[in-house]
């Protein structure tokens, strides 16, 4: 069991985008403070095991939680891992898609052993964070009458960081 947080920086439209990632692997230990996770969240990766149907059938448990207790506007990508155990596979990429379309939700299908898709994953949600923010942004700067386009000097605050840059890891 473990809980895993990391601040980093990718490019998004050619622009450095800081950001922070908390993952306590939907476990239940954690489900009493996960709405403090939820406070400020722009973003969220719904992810499951494709070779444990109950993992699959507990996504919609944590997307109900993600949308009570996450601003509405958050950006939520699902996500099938392990897909290099397709030979194992309890649940069908088709059945993935379909609770995705039927959730407007992203989706893809990954292998974090294999490093398949886990790097798209991330730049698709956050592609689509920094859309929505510098839209917001862009709409803010012209109803206040300022000129200034966001990537041109302008800073997006997407959440309080904190000034915390550590990385910790955790397992028992």
């Amino acid at each position: 069991m473990w809980q895993y947080r990391f601040i980093g920086d990718l490019k998004v439209d050619g622009k450095t985008v800081k950001a922070q990632i908390w993952d306590t692997a939907g476990q239940e230990r954690y489900r009493a403070i996960t709405s403090a996770y939820y406070r400020g969240a722009v973003g969220a990766l719904l992810v499951y095991d494709i070779t444990k149907r109950q993992t699959f059938d507990n996504v919609q448990r944590w997307l109900r939680e993600l949308r009570d207790h996450a601003d509405s506007n958050i950006v939520i990508l699902m996500a099938g891992n392990k897909s290099d155990l397709n030979h194992l596979r309890a649940v069908a990429e088709e059945d993935g898609q379909a609770l995705a379309e039927r959730e407007s939700l992203s989706f893809l299908e990954t292998s974090a052993l294999e490093a398949t898709n886990v790097e798209k994953a991330f730049q698709t949600i956050l592609t689509e964070i920094y859309h929505i923010i510098s839209k917001k942004a862009l709409a803010a700067q012209e109803a206040a009458g300022n000129s200034t386009l966001p990537g041109q000097g302008t800073t997006i605050n997407v959440a309080d960081t904190s000034g915390n840059t550590k990385r910790s890891c955790c397992s028992t």
